[in-house]
């Protein structure tokens, strides 16, 4: 994903890519933005906050930033995915499983949505829950193979690798900010304050 290693830079040295003018005639067709980048765009236009990750260690220390910057080291985490709660078992965590007891959520999702910049869930990442009973406070974990171009992309992708036993409680986080929620998969959800961890594994 060269556009996050532009933005946020990468340990690894390699040398400088041509620039190519942006001028073309005025009937040339629309150019279509790279995936991450319309997925980067959407998402903060979103209101969401992400930071870039090279690897774990970058995301074990973002992680630590983020609970940091928001007070929330005295604080409960909630954690519904016990795989993903082994995944931080070296952090000096607070997990929970109760909703009332935690000022954020650490979850994983299906996929990041570039057309829209929403990010796809399902009952693998919360349950039965609605996301209206989940804290205001979202910390997502997801890596730059998640990504796709739509949410029927995003759907496919669910269905083909849950062939057997496909999950439910399908829904889209879109609004990361005050304002109206706009389309079905979203619909009876709340605006959330989140943030993402996206790992670069490209």
């Amino acid at each position: 994903m060269s556009l996050f290693r532009k933005i946020f830079g990468s340990k690894s040295k390699k040398p400088d890519e041509e620039i190519i003018s942006d001028h073309r005639g005025r009937y040339m067709p629309e150019q279509k933005l790279p995936i991450d980048e319309r997925f980067t765009i959407n998402f903060k236009a979103n209101g969401g906050k992400f930071l870039y990750c090279d690897d774990f260690k970058e995301v074990y220390q973002n992680l630590g930033h983020i609970i940091s910057e928001n007070d929330w080291q005295k604080e409960n985490i909630l954690l519904l995915d016990s795989e993903l709660q082994n995944k931080f078992k070296n952090l000096k965590l607070n997990p929970t499983k109760k909703l009332n007891q935690a000022p954020f959520f650490l979850t994983t999702c299906e996929n990041l949505i570039a057309n829209d910049g929403s990010i796809l869930i399902s009952s693998k990442q919360i349950f039965e829950k609605k996301l209206i009973e989940l804290p205001f406070n979202f910390i997502v974990f997801a890596t730059t193979s998640q990504l796709v171009e739509t949410i029927g992309e995003g759907l496919k992708g669910i269905k083909s690798k849950n062939s057997k036993q496909i999950p439910t409680n399908i829904t889209t986080i879109k609004h990361f900010k005050s304002g109206e929620d706009n389309d079905f998969l979203s619909y009876g959800s709340s605006a959330k304050n989140l943030y993402l961890l996206l790992l670069e594994d490209l």
